[in-house]
């Protein structure tokens, strides 16, 4: 439990971090001015230029990438725990395509500019209809009876179909210029642009499914030793893994609806964090939900300033730093199979 304070202290440090620092300076009082004094429709006009940024436009975009970020850590860990496979993460059941899908389509058919919440219901769509997919199919495989390795198999299926489809439409809206930068800016993952309402609109679905996950964290320590080791001492093992995958369903759905995919998150951190905490699952989540926000704030910090005025995607920025450590896991993992 240190730790995980030791984390919520800096998860708060991030933030104020986050808040602080942008293409425009503004200093640690001005920032806590700022926060002390929201302005409110009344104030329209009367607002310093410091409380309008600190408040409509870094705020929100940092408490975004923290949600975000933490739940996508969360529902690594949570899958990693699922599948006994460390190398688990959030794009594992195909619904992070699936929802890369909905809102590809979305964006493609035009509906993505009439309102703000269109576009994150567009992949919310995608993931949901994916995941019920995922389960249909597993379901009548294991003749309604779902089981680990196939549920699996039919997610990576599934998920690459997603893909080729994703691809499709990416390559047909090339045509208009518009529509392919809109698509391909989205593809990128990046929080550029987020308001209150992106935050109002993901952080219930994550509070939810989170609180799904943490709820279980004792099942899904008993499925670490086996699903028929689990069942023996009294979980029941199809009603967990049944609410496992639509929680973590739900998770991705509202991540990659807000913010786009950004990769590697789900895979990076909980296992980090796994060599430091270990495998038990009430101090790994809250853990990982910490630690995923804290990483996504500040790669997303990094996006705005290391070539301000530019943005760099900040799905670019996790991916430049997870894929190499991926690389580093795969290798270990090779050496201890050689080893062994």
């Amino acid at each position: 439990m240190v730790l995980v304070l030791a984390l919520a202290i800096l998860a708060g440090a991030s933030l104020i971090a986050a808040v602080a620092f942008g293409p425009a300076h503004i200093s640690l009082g001005d920032v806590g001015r700022a926060l002390a004094h929201r302005p409110g429709a009344d104030s329209i006009g009367t607002a310093t230029w410091q409380e309008t940024v600190v408040w409509n436009i870094r705020l929100p975009r940092a408490l975004l990438a923290f949600v975000v970020g933490g739940a996508l850590a969360l529902t690594g860990a949570a899958l990693q725990g699922l599948f006994r496979n460390p190398l688990a993460e959030p794009s594992i059941l195909g619904v992070s395509a699936g929802a890369s899908l909905g809102a590809v389509v979305t964006i493609f058919c035009g509906v993505a500019a009439r309102a703000v919440w269109l576009l994150p219901a567009g992949a919310f769509t995608g993931a949901a209809v994916t995941a019920l997919v995922v389960l249909g199919l597993a379901a009548r495989q294991g003749r309604g009876r779902i089981f680990t390795t196939t549920m699996l198999l039919v997610g990576v299926a599934v998920g690459g179909l997603n893909v080729s489809f994703t691809t499709f439409i990416l390559s047909v809206s090339l045509s208009s210029y518009d529509v392919g930068r809109q698509v391909i800016h989205w593809i990128l993952g990046g929080l550029d642009g987020r308001t209150w309402d992106h935050v109002l609109l993901a952080a219930p679905a994550i509070a939810i499914g989170g609180a799904a996950i943490v709820v279980h964290a004792r099942e899904l320590d008993a499925l670490l030793l086996g699903e028929v080791t689990a069942q023996s001492i009294g979980v029941d093992v199809p009603r967990v893994r049944l609410v496992l995958v639509l929680s973590t369903s739900l998770l991705i759905g509202a991540a990659v609806a807000a913010a786009g995919p950004i990769g590697f998150v789900g895979l990076l951190v909980p296992h980090i964090l796994r060599l430091v905490v270990g495998s038990t699952h009430r101090a790994l989540l809250p853990a990982s939900f910490l630690g995923g926000g804290i990483f996504v704030v500040l790669a997303d910090l990094a996006a705005r300033t290391l070539l301000s005025p530019m943005e760099i995607p900040v799905g670019v920025v996790t991916a430049a730093v997870g894929a190499p450590f991926f690389l580093v896991l795969l290798v270990r993992r090779g050496q201890g199979v050689t080893d062994g």
